[in-house]
């Protein structure tokens, strides 16, 4: 029986995945390397390394630190002056949902991030808890940060689901062992998604594959 849902957040809640893509090209530009789409999806998205190993032979760690840094204060300043909506139809979904199965939000952003893309949205009432960066051992696609929302949560792996958008994301449910299903976005809309238990591109086909869930 389903009862909870785990939900990351860019991409999945919030449109913003875009808007990271372009804060670490525009940082790397400068230092002479052109961050690709497919960069960012295989390096971001796929696995967990970023594109700082690029710079590893020329910079020391303490230099990479300090752009990971720039990087995190120019994303957090174009978030705080951007206007960032929600995915479209996911207020309606959530409203659906929260009355009948509990819900958190497991993400991989910063605790501050998070704060200042929410701030100026409605979404975080139908949550339990939020899960930032700074709350688990290890990061997607290590299992912990699920592991430790199913412990917050105080239920089974075969009684919740998780909602993602990338790679590194199915792959941190598959390992904690709760069923995900993928929503695909402008940036994964081109990826299979092996092993996610459904593939969708819109709110309502997820509400759609939850429903039945709930039913069963």
């Amino acid at each position: 029986m389903l009862r909870a849902i785990l939900w990351d957040n860019d991409g999945v809640l919030v449109d913003t995945e875009r808007l990271f893509y372009e804060a670490n090209r525009d940082l790397f530009r400068p230092l002479g390397l052109e961050l690709s789409e497919q960069h960012f999806f295989d390096w971001y998205l796929a696995d967990n390394c970023g594109a700082w190993h690029l710079l590893e032979p020329r910079l020391s760690v303490a230099e990479i630190d300090a752009w990971r840094d720039e990087r995190n204060r120019q994303y957090a300043a174009t978030l705080a002056t951007e206007s960032i909506p929600a995915i479209d139809g996911v207020g309606e979904v959530l409203a659906s949902l929260s009355p009948r199965l509990r819900m958190g939000v497991v993400t991989s952003s910063n605790r501050d991030h998070f704060e200042i893309i929410h701030d100026r949205l409605d979404l975080l009432p139908h949550f339990e808890f939020v899960l930032t960066f700074d709350t688990y051992a290890r990061s997607k696609p290590a299992p912990d940060p699920y592991l430790l929302g199913l412990e917050r949560l105080g239920v089974r792996a075969d009684e919740c689901l998780v909602v993602e958008d990338s790679p590194r994301g199915l792959q941190a449910a598959t390992a904690a062992g709760i069923r995900c299903i993928v929503l695909r976005n402008e940036l994964t809309r081109g990826h299979d998604f092996p092993g996610a238990w459904r593939v969708v591109d819109t709110m309502p086909q997820l509400l759609a594959e939850i429903e039945q869930l709930i039913a069963a």
